[in-house]
């Protein structure tokens, strides 16, 4: 089978990182992987075997405006019918919302768009601020994805789309991150510069959406000899908030890891303070590690991955007595990682999801609009 992802760059976080991964494992099982950026910036290793497009020059951002998105659509064609030339597609799957909006805009064929957040908890946010904003982004989503054939990484994005946004016309399939657990193990062993004693570990870019605030605010509160160490490359935003409560001999910015891995597993606790999410990856790699985790019962996977095992886990969101007051029980009666079932999201569960898609009569799913 042949297969098309299509992303903006391979400069973000969880979701590249996610098509990455799922490349690699559809080339595994003999399948060609083609990956086509609209902008060449690239800050992850592309796996072996997955070919590697780009419709700028290596460095050079596009437009985001809107002649930039049709300019970036005809060169999307162009560079799909190409590659299409020695034989066509069997699924295209673009995954956030730019790379969505161009890669429908260039009628790319047997293509979905890969939802990886709650995008009503993104209009909400926003709605907080700007009303008038947030009406905006609200009929964006409607109009892209109204009548598209979606595939959500969680039960929670599914029901977000179908309920919050009132997708009914949409065709959604869940399709969980896959996961290559004995390559998350063999990762963590590789040697690393870790910090010295025992530490708690938060993993996500600075932004409004993971609330490094509120997990500052928590930090502030525990009476513990541990550090917090954040994964996230330094930010003068974020060095303010840190001293403004005064902990700078108590947190590490420890600067982007291509392999968090070890710094994972050497953890005592991995934290995930988040307002929102899609399905947060390293709540599952840090399991699969064996480090115990504790959550923001954010919208949405926080729960579906911890919610029938570790309960105790999950914390309300934008609350930081609970989040510290959890934080403390975990350190002091670490709950076992080993109760959450990891079988939904092994790889092999999720290419067969993906080669079921792909393997959908010629017509295609954008012929079809069924719930």
């Amino acid at each position: 089978m042949k297969f098309g992802f299509v992303v903006t760059n391979l400069a973000g976080g969880g979701a590249e990182k996610a098509l990455l991964k799922l490349g690699a494992l559809l080339t595994t099982r003999n399948h060609e992987v083609q990956l086509l950026l609209l902008e060449h910036r690239v800050e992850h290793a592309v796996p072996s075997g997955v070919a590697l497009h780009a419709l700028t020059p290596p460095g050079r951002s596009l437009s985001k405006g809107m002649l930039g998105k049709r300019l970036a659509a005809f060169r999307l064609r162009r560079l799909h019918d190409r590659l299409a030339a020695h034989g066509p597609f069997d699924l295209v799957v673009s995954t956030l919302p730019f790379a969505d909006e161009v890669a429908i805009r260039a009628g790319l064929p047997r293509h979905w768009c890969r939802i990886a957040n709650t995008l009503s908890a993104e209009i909400a946010r926003l709605r907080a601020t700007d009303p008038r904003k947030a009406e905006r982004r609200r009929t964006r989503y409607r109009r892209l994805y109204g009548r598209r054939p979606l595939i959500a990484v969680s039960d929670g994005v599914a029901a977000d789309l179908r309920d919050a946004l009132q997708l009914a016309r949409a065709r959604i399939e869940r399709i969980y991150n896959p996961f290559d657990f004995a390559a998350i193990r063999a990762a963590a062993a590789e040697p690393a510069p870790l910090p010295e004693g025992r530490y708690v570990i938060h993993v996500g870019r600075f932004s409004a959406q993971k609330r490094h605030d509120l997990l500052l605010d928590a930090w502030a509160r525990l009476d513990t000899p541990h550090r917090l160490v954040l994964l996230t490359p330094p930010d003068e935003r974020l060095a303010r908030l840190i001293e403004a409560r005064g902990l700078e001999r108590r947190v590490t910015v420890a600067g982007f890891q291509p392999n968090p891995y070890p710094w994972i597993a050497g953890a005592d606790l991995l934290v995930l303070s988040s307002d929102h999410e899609g399905l947060p990856n390293v709540l599952i790699e840090a399991l699969a590690l064996g480090t115990p985790v504790v959550s923001t019962d954010c919208p949405s996977g926080p729960r579906e991955i911890l919610g029938a095992a570790c309960p105790g886990c999950l914390v309300p969101v934008n609350d930081a007595g609970s989040l510290a007051q959890a934080m403390a029980r975990a350190l002091a009666d670490p709950p076992d990682p080993a109760r959450v079932d990891l079988g939904p999201y092994a790889a092999e569960r999720v290419a067969a999801a993906y080669e079921r898609l792909a393997a959908e009569t010629t017509a295609g799913p954008n012929d079809r609009s069924t719930t």
